[in-house]
């Protein structure tokens, strides 16, 4: 990923902050985080990966992650909600091999200690896994079409539609290295439910080019970022500030298939 794509989310978040009132807080906050793993992503960015074939977990360094969760600690101390806030001060009063082993178990995919404190692991390793993403082979990925990141193994965030001839091919968007890769228009990527009568959709006004996309037989859900109707959207930002939706689909008895960097 090249370094003006963070600037891109930056400049996305604000434009939307300015654009929705009601997304303001939660973009406001989305932009000191993205700004957060640009530098990050760019000290990754100076390793080299050439040669590396092992899978992508493995080949996340922990330790420069580690380097910078003291900062993200402050970062949220000074700006992130109470309760977030409130974690990062119990975390920093931890020691660093306790440090180092909830990022370790994060970047294994076994969360062993769950709810907030999870954000902080995810943020810092996110850009490594996105770094490592997009110096691995591609190959591997424009031939694959299964449920989950043919990359790191996770689920999927949100699924998006980019144009293809006079429609749109859809994918999916990995919740931690957020690899895209293809699958197919309409299916369940939770429980591969085909029947298209019971997979409802929804969109609101404000967002009529995002929508829930829902199963009924798994009572699952993800959004998806169509970029055929709003070709200007950055979807991993877009789908966060739709959180609108994610309340319409939760009062609808629906469970988010993975939630976003900011728990929505």
């Amino acid at each position: 990923m090249s370094k003006s794509e963070w600037d891109r989310r930056i400049t996305r978040a604000d434009e939307l902050a300015s654009k929705f009132p009601f997304a303001a807080e939660i973009m406001n906050f989305y932009g000191r985080i993205a700004g957060f793993q640009k530098a990050v992503y760019e000290q990754a960015a100076g390793q080299q990966l050439a040669g590396d074939h092992r899978p992508l977990r493995d080949q996340l360094d922990i330790e420069l992650a580690l380097q910078h969760l003291p900062a993200l600690f402050s970062l949220i101390e000074r700006h992130g909600p109470p309760g977030l806030a409130g974690v990062a001060r119990g975390l920093r009063a931890e020691n660093r091999q306790q440090w180092f082993d909830l990022l370790a178990a994060r970047a294994r995919g076994d969360e062993q200690r769950g709810g907030a404190v999870q954000f902080f692991a995810r943020v810092c390793l996110q850009p490594l896994a996105e770094h490592i993403a997009g110096n691995s082979d591609r190959m591997q990925v424009a031939s694959y079409t299964g449920p989950l990141c043919p990359l790191c193994y996770s689920r999927p965030q949100a699924a998006v539609l980019r144009p293809e001839g006079d429609g749109a091919k859809r994918l999916l968007l990995c919740s931690f290295c957020l690899t895209e890769w293809n699958f197919r228009r309409v299916v369940c990527p939770a429980c591969a439910e085909e029947n298209k009568d019971k997979l409802p959709r929804y969109s609101a006004a404000d967002f009529p080019y995002v929508r829930v996309e829902a199963c009924d037989t798994c009572k699952t859900y993800l959004k998806s970022v169509d970029l055929s109707v709003h070709g200007l959207a950055v979807p991993v930002v877009d789908e966060i500030a739709a959180a609108p939706l994610d309340l319409w689909a939760v009062d609808h008895g629906y469970s988010k298939i993975e939630p976003n960097l900011v728990n929505c």
